[in-house]
């Protein structure tokens, strides 16, 4: 295979742009998901989403009950297929793959027509397994995206869903012209918001070089809409670093997982600028008590500017996802490729596909000759 230079990095970088082309041709963009959601009066949304697209999911999932006014539920493909099945006519259900060769997600597709319900496919890749797999195929606008652990996709696949959560309430008369001419424009700032945590990454990273690069193992915490973000945080971390790496609502963080708490672990929490937030800022002080080794993203003044990320409060807690996420793909990018851990174990890479899949054999790892001894 020809080695490919494009890296995680580059499609971070080329995230803002995607993400305003895509603001600017929203209606165009999600009139097929649109326009099949409006054929009925549901009560309930379930997204069946598996590792990034999951956490993407997460990442929009607040941002879709407020300008639904429904609830919107997130389960595995795994856990939809085998369990989580029990839908009724007032429910909407759509399954995303950005690669369109997930198994997992197929099997899920097939279920929504075992159960006699239409089978949605958001994709990034409309001429994959989904194209024969569901009876709808929907592009999320993500273009291409060649490196498996996946960036620019997150975030194109949680505006996907913003804008169609606003897209359906221009439809419904929930949400005035105005309204919704104002969220579109936040939504613009956080593109500038994103650009600034590239540069203010680069600071913290290069102060902290040491501590960054010596992790052992991550706790990433947040809480509200950044759920999402420290999902995604602790996955892509995990895939690429090849440490331990959890994630915590914040509480939750306190009431157990703390107790494992040593110098030697590295903290990085979120605070998304909201009330609740708040909470974040005291864990850090908590954290910071046992362990230098602790982050957060904040405007706090409490907190001191050497471990924190400032990034001007332009946009409300539901869209902060946006440009906060980047933070962690950047970290696992950089730290990755700093001690070259990208490449896998020896006996996984020989041995581990051979005995269960999650991708179809259509699925084209285009870095593959980065991941294998």
């Amino acid at each position: 295979m020809e080695k490919l230079n494009v890296t995680m990095k580059d499609y971070i970088l080329e995230t803002p742009k995607t993400v305003l082309e895509n603001i600017n041709r929203s209606k165009a963009l999600t009139q097929s998901l649109v326009s099949a959601f409006l054929e009925k009066d549901y009560k309930r949304i379930i997204v069946v989403a598996s590792g990034s697209s999951c956490n993407a999911t997460h990442l929009a999932r607040l941002f879709m009950m407020k300008y639904l006014n429904l609830e919107v539920k997130v389960v595995t493909p795994f856990t939809f297929t085998n369990y989580e099945h029990n839908v009724t006519g007032e429910d909407f259900v759509f399954c995303i793959s950005q690669s369109g060769c997930s198994t997992n997600t197929i099997k899920a597709l097939r279920k929504c027509r075992e159960l006699g319900i239409l089978a949605i496919g958001l994709t990034g890749n409309v001429n994959s397994d989904f194209k024969t797999e569901a009876d709808l195929v929907v592009d999320y606008g993500v273009g291409i995206e060649l490196v498996g652990y996946v960036t620019k996709g997150v975030v194109t696949l949680a505006l996907y869903l913003m804008l169609f959560a606003l897209e359906v309430a221009l439809a419904k008369n929930t949400i005035t012209e105005g309204g919704y001419a104002l969220v579109k424009a936040e939504m613009t700032k956080a593109m500038d918001a994103h650009k600034e945590m590239v540069d203010s990454f680069d600071v913290l990273y290069n102060k902290h070089r040491k501590a960054f690069t010596s992790m052992t193992n991550l706790y990433t915490v947040g809480c509200g809409s950044n759920i999402g973000t420290v999902m995604e945080g602790a996955l892509k971390v995990g895939e690429t670093v090849h440490i331990p790496s959890c994630c915590y609502e914040v509480d939750e963080y306190i009431h157990g997982p703390n107790l494992q708490l040593t110098p030697n672990y590295t903290v990085i929490l979120v605070d998304g600028g909201d009330e609740a937030g708040k909470r974040a800022v005291q864990a850090y002080h908590a954290t910071r008590t046992v362990t230098d080794r602790c982050f957060i993203i904040t405007n706090d003044p409490r907190v001191d500017e050497d471990h924190a990320i400032r990034i001007p409060s332009c946009v409300s807690e539901l869209l902060t996802p946006l440009h906060h996420v980047v933070f962690f793909q950047l970290l696992a990018h950089t730290v990755s490729t700093e001690l070259r851990t990208m490449p896998r174990h020896p006996l996984f890479a020989e041995y581990f596909h051979t005995k269960i899949d999650n991708k179809s054999e259509n699925y084209v790892d285009h870095h593959k000759e980065l991941f294998e001894h």
